[in-house]
């Protein structure tokens, strides 16, 4: 838990009571420790903070008017620690009803604790204006969390997908069953790469940094596209906006934490539908204990590869 906003020193592994009623045991999913930090100067909310929002595991126990079969239940879960104060980074946790999500019985926790707010930033990122099929859907950032994520999803909602990834030598890494095209940003001309693969340019963009790539996107959007941008590298975006009003583009801003409860619902069903099909596959690359939560939180803010799991005993 934190008592206070800081560096990785100041989480701490200690016991409480467990409220009731809980879910689930384990594993939960690391995030990037900007919030722990205190996210564009803010304070902390709540005198002690349990982190981590999203997560996989078991049903212990319910609330009042909760279906009594949900007990025993395997479930993944988001949203445990928005605007609350205890996450997963825990034995229990306690979330609404509606984010203990069915986990099919051939899926497994670390798939279940990886989708959460990725999954549902790439949901609403891809859908949030309507069906896919039959679009050229561009993701920047394709090996990422979100945009791994959203690159599946519009590939099973019957889109093209172009992803980019930062160095040419990330090439290799792209799955090409999902993303027809891959284009390294390090290239000569990214702009020039993509139209080739779409001539009328592209309908969708998932947009991982729109201050790095608001001119790639007015070149490349079609007439009427969307930019779904969840991240930024600078505060105070500069964009080119003559351009992007004479095409109709419209600008689309993520933040999770505040989608609809409905958009959030439909992602949930459609996360765990496309996972039930093999269509959502996820990169893990380690796993920590819970006593060892420092050392994950190091491992998110130093970068790598796949995602970082904190497993909980049972």
């Amino acid at each position: 838990m934190l008592k206070q906003a800081g560096d990785r020193e100041l989480l701490q592994c200690r016991g409480r009571p467990h409220g009731t009623p809980a879910a689930p045991n384990a594993p939960g999913s690391a995030k990037p420790s900007a919030r722990r930090r205190g996210w564009l100067g803010s304070a902390m909310p709540y005198p002690r903070v349990i982190p981590h929002s999203d997560g996989a595991g078991v049903v212990d126990a319910i609330g009042d008017g909760v279906d009594g079969r949900r007990v025993g239940q395997r479930v993944w879960m988001y949203g445990a620690q928005s605007y609350r104060a205890f996450g997963t980074a825990a034995q229990y946790t306690v979330v609404p009803d509606r984010q203990a999500v069915p986990l099919p019985g051939h899926l497994s926790d670390e798939l279940g604790a990886s989708l959460g707010i990725p999954g549902i930033t790439a949901h609403r990122a891809v859908f949030a204006d309507g069906p896919v099929d039959g679009r050229v859907v561009l993701v920047h950032g394709v090996l990422g969390g979100v945009g791994s994520l959203a690159a599946r999803l519009a590939r099973w909602g019957g889109a093209l997908v172009i992803g980019t990834v930062r160095r040419g030598s990330d090439l290799g890494r792209v799955d090409p069953a999902v993303v027809s095209h891959a284009v390294s940003l390090d290239s000569g001309d990214p702009a020039a790469a993509i139209r080739s693969y779409a001539p009328d340019g592209v309908h969708r963009i998932v947009e991982v940094s729109l201050s790095a790539n608001a001119d790639l996107d007015n070149a490349v959007a079609a007439l009427d596209a969307v930019i779904a941008a969840y991240g930024t590298h600078a505060d105070r975006t500069e964009l080119p906006f003559w351009p992007l009003l004479f095409n109709n583009v419209t600008l689309r801003l993520l933040g999770s934490d505040d989608f609809p409860a409905e958009a959030k619902r439909q992602a949930a069903r459609d996360l765990t539908a496309a996972a039930a099909v093999g269509a959502l596959t996820v990169d893990v690359g380690d796993r920590y204990a819970l006593q060892d939560i420092a050392e994950a939180h190091d491992r998110v803010d130093t970068g790598g590869r796949g995602r970082v799991l904190v497993t909980v005993p049972h």
